[in-house]
């Protein structure tokens, strides 16, 4: 298949592998052709099931596995900092929190930083760096099976030794959310076993997860949104979902735009 694409093409799809996500304006100022002959090139990519068309652009497809970690690092890069940055406003000091794996996590993570009196519980080794050297801070790391590839900590272990904590606020990540009915999805179960005890032992529980996460789909279910007490995005999400907050008493928040400098 690969041999029977064009040079822009290929390179369309080096891009989206090393970026996750592309953009027809994008490529087209890159590529320096107009937007219709993107779409075209975007269209036979999705036709040969090699990308998923997304608004604006195309993407990934995503199913039975998820993207390599730095790829989900650019993803959404903007939004998932406005999301941590409005979780951070909800943890006050002197509190106790547990933050699970995921880049949206890392950058709750960094808006906490400047906390005081604050203990943080997590099985993200990531998340466990940003913090360390934060001066107000105290920071728990679980035991369990290292994941390499994204510095993960899973496994029995791992379980067990969240189960041992009852904190003020839990932050999870998820890989996905189904549109239709709000299931919250990722795709490991071990990783999705410690997710479940960390929304378990915790008095509130706060979802962090950007506007593409209604774009993906995952196999392994989580929680439904209505076991969540709070959710944090950085878009308006689909109505569907405003609806299903409002009639399980989800608090739903839109993290907001960055202010640019006063002219």
């Amino acid at each position: 298949m690969m041999e029977t694409l064009s040079p822009r093409q290929s390179d369309i799809l080096s891009i989206a592998r090393r970026e996750a996500r592309v953009t027809v304006d994008g490529l087209s100022s890159r590529f320096q052709v107009t937007p219709q002959t993107i779409r075209k090139d975007l269209n036979d990519l999705c036709e040969r099931n090699l990308l998923k068309r997304v608004h604006g652009g195309a993407m990934l497809p995503s199913g039975v596995s998820n993207l390599g970690y730095e790829a989900r690092r650019r993803m959404a890069a903007e939004g998932k900092r406005r999301i941590g940055r409005r979780v951070a406003t909800l943890i006050p000091d002197n509190s106790s929190t547990i933050l699970n794996i995921g880049t949206t996590t890392e950058q709750v993570a960094m808006a906490l930083r400047a906390h005081e009196g604050l203990m943080t519980v997590t099985n993200n080794l990531n998340v466990a760096n940003i913090l360390r050297d934060a001066p107000g801070v105290r920071v728990v790391v679980a035991g369990g099976v290292l994941r390499a590839f994204d510095g993960g900590i899973i496994g029995d272990a791992t379980v067990a030794f969240l189960s041992d904590y009852k904190v003020d606020f839990a932050v999870i990540g998820a890989s996905a959310i189904d549109p239709d009915d709000g299931t919250v999805l990722d795709y490991d179960h071990a990783e999705v076993r410690a997710a479940r005890t960390i929304l378990s032992h915790a008095r509130t529980t706060i979802l962090v997860a950007d506007a593409m996460k209604f774009e993906r789909t995952a196999p392994v279910r989580i929680a439904p949104l209505t076991d969540i007490d709070i959710f944090v995005t950085d878009q308006p999400p689909p109505e569907s979902i405003r609806d299903l907050c409002e009639a399980g008493g989800v608090r739903l928040e839109v993290a907001p735009e960055e202010e640019g400098p006063s002219p």
